[in-house]
């Protein structure tokens, strides 16, 4: 992905990482329209960052991701990159089926939503010279944090799905990069922006932003601070990686 030159949609960017990475993108010399649900962030997000393009979309609706796609793409037929950024993750306890509501919107937003924006705009991507579809994952698509066990399967999915889609677009002009964060301090768990063992967002953006710089092929966009989860398996050290994950002693004492 080139880091410059693009008109770039990311649904699920009127806060956090995607909002970061908006930002960004735009200071970078890309056009960037902001997708999300609520239209009172929307007209607050293009008040203050003029520039930065706005559209309603719930990812969750397939009928609203039509209608976004569409809105999109006659007001910027030039679009060429695609950041499925939208995502939830809640807490989860199995022990009885009251996690079923959480875990079914979590399925829903996280997997059937990019799968959804993919297949609304795919096709305009491959008359384009030059696009890119950025998945977003994370660190626990490949260590399982034990609370959030829905969005940990979601993550995995999205993986999957792009080392897929990479082979299978690979006939056409469409790339496909998958972003992996580690934790950062953002809302999307409660308390989590305040946590000091999360990464600092400003921290994690620059790196993102420097790695699509420096390694414009590449495939996965991992900081540094992923990589412990992201390898622990090749590394021989799944087990401890879970343990260290989940504050528990890697020798069950």
């Amino acid at each position: 992905m080139n880091i410059t030159g693009n008109t770039v949609f990311i649904p699920g960017a009127t806060s956090g990482i995607g909002l970061a990475l908006a930002l960004a993108l735009r200071e970078r010399g890309n056009t960037v329209i902001v997708g999300g649900r609520r239209t009172e962030l929307l007209e607050k997000i293009a008040a203050e960052h003029p520039g930065v393009e706005t559209v309603r979309i719930d990812t969750t609706d397939a009928d609203s991701v039509q209608t976004a796609a569409k809105d999109v793409l006659s007001r910027f037929p030039s679009l060429n990159v695609l950041v499925t950024m939208a995502g939830v993750m809640r807490v989860e306890d199995w022990h009885s089926p009251a996690f079923l509501e959480s875990a079914e919107n979590t399925i829903t937003t996280n997997v059937l939503g990019p799968i959804r924006l993919i297949a609304a705009f795919v096709e305009h991507f491959q008359t384009r010279p030059d696009a890119t579809i950025m998945t977003v994952s994370s660190g626990l698509a490949f260590a399982p944090l034990k609370v959030t066990p829905s969005y940990n399967a979601s993550k995995a999915a999205m993986h999957m799905l792009s080392e897929t889609l990479r082979l299978q677009l690979a006939d056409t002009s469409v790339r496909v990069v998958e972003l992996e964060p580690p934790s950062v301090q953002t809302d999307l768990l409660p308390g989590q922006a305040d946590n000091e063992h999360a990464m600092p967002l400003d921290e994690f953006i620059t790196e993102v932003m420097s790695l699509i710089e420096t390694q414009p092929d590449a495939h996965e966009i991992q900081v540094e601070r992923v990589k412990f989860l992201r390898y622990g398996e090749a590394r021989g050290e799944y087990d401890q990686v879970v343990a260290a994950l989940n504050g528990a002693d890697p020798h069950g004492k």
